[in-house]
């Protein structure tokens, strides 16, 4: 198997959903995949405590506790079309949307949409380059998945998956765990691994990317508190309604 650092897997996938030219290999059909293989759960990040000459300690989880009140879903919502006015997609009204139109492919659209903290929840690109190699096979597990009929092109339904590959040699937890949300056309993995994430689906005149990447890391203000875990992340109103958003995405008019 051709190895790769787990940081170069993790710099491709972050490229392949903010804007680099990386994007899933051909769509195909679809067929039924043998039962998924089990993924242990999230590596804690190690405690930061100074200096030591031991090796760091891991804390324990923290459960979500009775008392948590979880965040409400957004209620008012809006809707975008691209400025080349060919897609249009909703999304809740206290987002924002910045245009990154200087860092677009050619004739394409760039746009990110972030929450009212600045924390980017997803970005949607067109006119990028289809097609990437398999350069190699990482064990996965898929946490959500939905066809998107709106935007079937050739035949082809995509469809929105939120998925997770780990790196099991990687002792970093921020680069063992690496997990993106979008469509994409490709078949669903199957099988006991899968190749590195790339997320898109096909959108004339090549293909087009909408989704972005979870960290459960990530410390942006307003996070939703006691989520360690992807399984706790898609039970999150924020979770909820970015899904909603991306999977909204359609013809413009439609």
């Amino acid at each position: 198997m051709t190895r790769i650092s787990a940081a170069a897997a993790t710099g491709f996938l972050v490229a392949a959903l903010l804007g680099a030219c990386g994007s899933a290999a051909a769509p195909g059909p679809d067929t039924a995949s043998p039962e998924v293989p089990t993924v242990p759960p999230l590596t804690s990040a190690p405690a930061s405590s100074g200096a030591s000459s031991g090796p760091s300690v891991a804390p324990p989880a923290e459960s979500l506790s009775p008392s948590a009140t979880p965040a409400p879903r957004a209620v008012n919502w809006q809707t975008l079309k691209t400025p080349d006015g060919q897609l249009q997609f909703d999304y809740p009204a206290d987002w924002t949307i910045k245009d990154r139109s200087a860092e677009a492919s050619p004739s394409g659209v760039f746009l990110e949409v972030l929450n009212p903290h600045g924390k980017s929840l997803a970005t949607l690109r067109t006119n990028v380059a289809a097609g990437s190699d398999c350069t190699e096979r990482i064990p996965y597990s898929v946490l959500d998945l939905d066809p998107v009929p709106a935007l079937a092109q050739q035949g082809v339904t995509p469809h929105f998956i939120f998925e997770l590959r780990l790196y099991p040699s990687e002792t970093d937890p921020t680069k063992a765990n690496v997990m993106a949300y979008g469509i994409n056309s490709a078949p669903k993995p199957s099988g006991r691994d899968a190749c590195p994430i790339s997320q898109s689906f096909t959108w004339p005149p090549s293909a087009a990317s909408f989704g972005g990447v979870y960290n459960p890391f990530d410390t942006t203000p307003g996070n939703e508190p006691n989520v360690d875990t992807p399984e706790a992340y898609r039970d999150t109103a924020e979770y909820k309604d970015i899904k909603r958003m991306i999977t909204s995405l359609r013809p413009a008019g439609q």
